[in-house]
């Protein structure tokens, strides 16, 4: 019951344990992959990161904080 749930977190785990965890990492310490050194790492790696208007850093560009909504 619980152990189906986690069958595909443990299957990337074991899969690809450097870029598993190298992302659980990135993700706790909230780094952007769009700023050094993150993104010349990746660059040299040869991987393309994303542009600025992705992800996390987009949210905090466009206000930030809550937003009302009207529903009818």
């Amino acid at each position: 019951m619980f152990l189906d749930e986690l069958s595909p977190l443990v299957r990337e785990l074991m899969g690809h344990p450097a870029a598993f965890l190298g992302g659980v990492a990135s993700g706790l310490l909230r780094l952007s992959l769009g700023d050094d050194p993150v993104k010349s790492w990746l660059t040299n790696q040869g991987v393309t990161p994303p542009g600025r208007g992705t992800g996390y850093s987009a949210n905090q560009q466009n206000g930030g904080g809550p937003q009302t909504i009207a529903i009818d």
